[in-house]
């Protein structure tokens, strides 16, 4: 046993190697935190780091302000001037002048100025370095005149964020610390808005007061400071607003210590003397310049670009739009309007047709646009290019087109007959081709069309040639669209289905209004030169629109024996009228130019304003254009072909077709059946009726009628178009023998295959009977059906027929011999139609595969070719969703992701039946 000492040892041994062990722990654990720490401040530093410099990444110079606001040669005191194409003609300087902007020094700025737009504007401008953090999670806020001041001249082109918010701060900081708070203040007066374009103090005081800035009194001083913090709410725009404001800058002013009470009152008592000077400064195309400053807001900040600087190139040809501007006001004064005419030597206007007697207009408006197809460039502008417009018939191409691209053709079937469209006081024409629906602007068929290929796909090609809409029919009274859109879809006809022109922030390219941006010291901004180009559909299916639009035999139907529409070389052209007859568009195109006029009246006149002005200003302005271009016209690109077809079924010429015409087709959208629209029938001239073998040979007349379906016979009988007779001619019908008559088939019957023949064949002195049968309603032979029976047959079966070889109208004769050679005779007629029905899906093709998000309606569409037709059902996955009596048989499905069956099934009258299948997937 260990003595008392080894004892206490050992327990002070294990309570030092305790405590040396808890020492140690709390070592560690310290080191630990300890590396903790480190790594944490290293990597919060790395953080900053990366941060700060991502948030100086590209920081602009603050060296730019010296250059833009120098007192002689500052960039910004060189308003935005804006030239034509050749560089040599000014258009527009974006001042109230076209002179330089005058700059003023700190020590000529005038004290009550300064003052007003610190109390105003930056209270603490004195005593803050540059910036605030007040409102830094507000990044549209600037709230000091160094923040504005970076924010209008070297973050402009930033989006607002908390990230430009911060951006903005430092460069204050630096522009503050760098050249000092006079410099800054000086800076900012003198490039500051005012509104009207007016940048600068002296630009402003001279505008609005026509007093130079150094002699602005205590009232104007506080009007200009206010202006300065909304230009919106200017004294010429807004005169009761802007005056409220001056009188809230004095209460400021007032508040701190700027001024007295007294002066206060006596200055709010009598408000400035507001007389704006006019404005001098060039703006030969305001119409064009307008849309040239709206494009380039869309890449730029506009009010930069407003500030000064810079030199804008335009697309105008100046030439061109001279004889704009003056055709158009000599077409507005011939109808009466009170237009004062700027050009009295006029070309084009000399190129006007003669107006119609009787027709005026006083209150008529009209725009103009004037294109180049291949590259998209606005060549020419005049009235209100920017405003929005009823479309009217001007988007029928689109209706057609959509029908084109699913199987229909120019030489296809419309019928324009009363319905749900809307109607232009045209009247009915009944039967007609696509093509002359189109150029004429028969509502009902471009209604059937849309309602055929669903408004959903009628949009999607719509918007594909850079039209904006989404929903609602191309026909609604509320559909509306600006002319540049207008431009834009129809020459991308005119260029073969390619859009051409410049993308704009995202999208389609547009037609467009500039060629190039530069600073005045050359530095580049931009340069739009080259056309973006988009093809849109196949040159083939932009052939056939161009085919139809420029066909000028086709629009006689409805402009009579003289064209206004023709300018003597091959043009594209459609004239759109209003639905409620307040405006008419006319727009058409070459090659190498288009042009498009807008004109409605206002008023009672509206609904009286002829299409001929709008269109005659436009064959003016179309032959002015090309005189000096060589004739050019399009060429039928590979997948077209001609075939000569019956008009206006679109079918092949058969023998009854009243007129045959040459038309074109997208390869494989060609007829492969002979036309059924008029057909010969054989009729009693005296009833009326369908002949039969019973009517006598020389009452048989031949006669053509229009097949009418029955949705367009109620139009056919108000037409006075005579209906084919349904009733046959049996008048001079011998009465029934009762030993000799065919019971079954029926008189009349449609028959098919082994047709089982019922009667009865007897009597007194029976030998045999025998069967025959013979072509046509007068049959010159007859072909016996088997062999001759010599029992009786009493309401039994006489014969089985195989008529499987056999088609079109039959005489079916039953001969009885007796044996006293007396011989009795039963005819009857029948139609005999061993051919089915032949069906060609035109969409979707065999595994043809769609996009939900780009086809959420699909088109079904199938041809079936049979004379003799009943009823067409069509199934998409054992589901019927069509069941159809009469052409077309087309439907828009609306779709779902898989995979699909569509099953075609089509019966004639005689029961034959031929069905497709064919198998598609949609995905999502």
């Amino acid at each position: 046993m260990p003595g008392t000492p080894t004892i206490i040892r050992h327990r002070r041994e294990r309570r030092q190697h305790v405590q040396n062990s808890f020492s140690q722990r709390i070592l560690r654990i310290g080191l630990g935190i300890g590396i903790l720490l480190s790594t944490a401040l290293m990597l919060a530093m790395l953080a900053g780091t990366w941060y700060y410099a991502d948030l100086t990444r590209n920081l602009p110079s603050v060296q730019m302000l010296p250059i833009l606001l120098n007192p002689t040669d500052g960039q910004l005191l060189q308003p935005t001037r804006l030239y034509d194409r050749s560089g040599q003609r000014l258009l527009r300087t974006i001042s109230s002048t076209d002179a330089n902007r005058t700059y003023l020094t700190y020590e000529n700025l005038p004290t009550d100025l300064v003052n007003a737009t610190l109390a105003m504007a930056d209270p603490g401008f004195w005593n803050h370095p540059g910036y605030t953090l007040d409102g830094w999670r507000s990044p549209e806020r600037h709230s000091t005149l160094a923040q504005k001041l970076v924010s209008d001249l070297l973050l402009f082109d930033e989006p607002i964020s908390i990230r430009r918010a911060i951006r903005e701060r430092l460069l204050a900081a630096q522009i503050t610390a760098q050249f000092g708070r006079e410099q800054v203040l000086e800076w900012y007066l003198n490039s500051a808005n005012f509104g009207h374009q007016s940048y600068g103090i002296e630009t402003a005081s001279q505008f609005y007061f026509g007093l130079p800035a150094s002699t602005l009194d205590f009232g104007q001083a506080a009007m200009l400071a206010a202006i300065s913090q909304a230009p919106a709410l200017n004294p010429v725009d807004s005169p009761q607003v802007a005056e409220q404001r001056r009188l809230e800058t004095l209460q400021i002013m007032l508040a701190f210590n700027q001024a007295d009470a007294s002066q206060v009152a006596l200055t709010g008592a009598n408000p400035p003397k507001i007389s704006p000077s006019p404005v001098t400064s060039t703006n030969i195309a305001p119409a064009f310049t307008s849309l040239v400053l709206s494009q380039l807001g869309k890449q730029f900040n506009r009010e930069r670009i407003e500030r000064g600087g810079l030199t804008i190139l335009t697309t105008l040809d100046y030439d061109m739009q001279v004889q704009v501007d003056c055709s158009l006001q000599a077409q507005l004064i011939r109808l009466g309007a009170q237009v004062e005419a700027t050009n009295n030597n006029c070309l084009a206007a000399n190129l006007l047709p003669p107006l119609p007697p009787g027709v005026s207009a006083n209150q008529a408006s009209a725009s103009v646009l004037v294109l180049e197809p291949k590259t998209g460039q606005i060549l020419a502008v005049a009235g209100q290019a920017g405003t929005i417009h009823p479309a009217g018939t001007l988007l029928n191409p689109f209706i057609y087109l959509t029908g084109f691209t699913r199987g229909l053709s120019p030489a296809s079937l419309g019928w324009d007959i009363p319905g749900d469209q809307p109607e232009l006081d045209q009247g009915y024409q009944g039967p007609v081709s696509l093509r002359t629906a189109l150029v004429n602007d028969y509502m009902g068929p471009a209604f059937q069309i849309e309602a055929q290929m669903g408004i959903e796909n009628v949009w999607s090609i719509a918007q594909s040639f850079g039209l904006q809409g989404t929903s609602g029919s191309l026909l609604d009274a509320d559909t509306s669209i600006s002319m540049p859109e207008v431009a834009g879809a129809y020459a991308t006809f005119a260029n073969q289905g390619i859009l051409a022109g410049q993308v704009f922030q995202s999208g389609k390219p547009q037609p467009y209004t500039v060629l190039q941006l530069t600073g005045v010291d050359n530095a580049p901004w931009g340069n739009w030169s080259f056309p973006n180009r988009q093809a849109v559909v196949s040159p083939a299916l932009a052939y056939l629109v161009n085919d139809v639009l420029s066909d000028e035999t086709a629009r006689l139907f409805s402009s009579g024996q003289f064209n206004p529409f023709g300018i003597g070389r091959p043009t594209g052209f459609k004239l759109g009228q209003t639905l409620d007859g307040s405006g008419t568009w006319a727009v058409g195109y070459t090659p190498q130019r288009l042009a498009l006029v807008w004109m409605g009246g206002t008023g009672s006149e509206s609904a009286q304003l002829s299409a001929l002005p709008a269109a005659g200003l436009w064959r003016a302005l179309m032959q002015y254009s090309v005189r000096d271009l060589p004739p050019d016209e399009w060429a039928a690109p590979a997948g077209i072909l001609q075939l000569n077809v019956c008009d206006p079924s679109g079918m092949l010429p058969a023998p009854a077709c009243p007129n045959v015409v040459n038309e074109v087709f997208l390869s494989g959208s060609q007829p492969l059946q002979t036309d059924t629209l008029y057909q010969i029938y054989q009729v009693n001239q005296e009833t009326g009726f369908l002949a039969t073998v019973f009517t006598p040979p020389e009452l048989v007349q031949p006669r053509v009628y229009l097949n009418v379906p029955l949705m367009a016979q109620s139009w056919a009988v108000s037409a006075g178009i005579p209906i084919p007779p349904t009733q046959y001619d049996t008048i001079l019908q011998p009465p029934p023998l009762a030993d000799v008559h065919i019971s079954s088939p029926g008189l009349f019957a449609d028959v098919r295959g082994n047709i089982q023949i019922t009667g009865s064949a007897a009597g007194v002195n029976f030998s045999y009977y025998r069967l025959e049968y013979g072509l046509g309603l007068n049959p010159q032979a007859w072909v016996q059906i088997g062999k001759d029976v010599t029992r009786p047959v009493e309401e039994g079966l006489l014969a089985n027929w195989d008529s499987s070889e056999v088609n079109g109208l039959v005489a079916l004769r039953l001969l009885v011999v007796h044996s006293n050679q007396n011989v009795e005779i039963a005819v009857s007629q029948l139609s005999v139609d061993n051919t089915p029905p032949e069906i060609n899906v035109l969409t979707p093709q065999a595994g043809q595969e769609f996009s939900l998000s780009q086809e959420p309606g699909l088109v079904l569409e199938a041809q079936v070719i049979d004379p003799y037709l009943v009823n067409v059902k069509m199934y998409v996955d054992n589901d019927r969703v069509a069941d159809f009596n009469n052409a077309p048989f087309s439907l828009v499905w609306q779709a779902r992701p898989g995979e699909h069956m569509l099953h075609v099934v089509a019966t004639d009258r005689a029961g034959n039946q031929t069905e497709e299948k064919i198998l598609f997937s949609v995905k999502r």
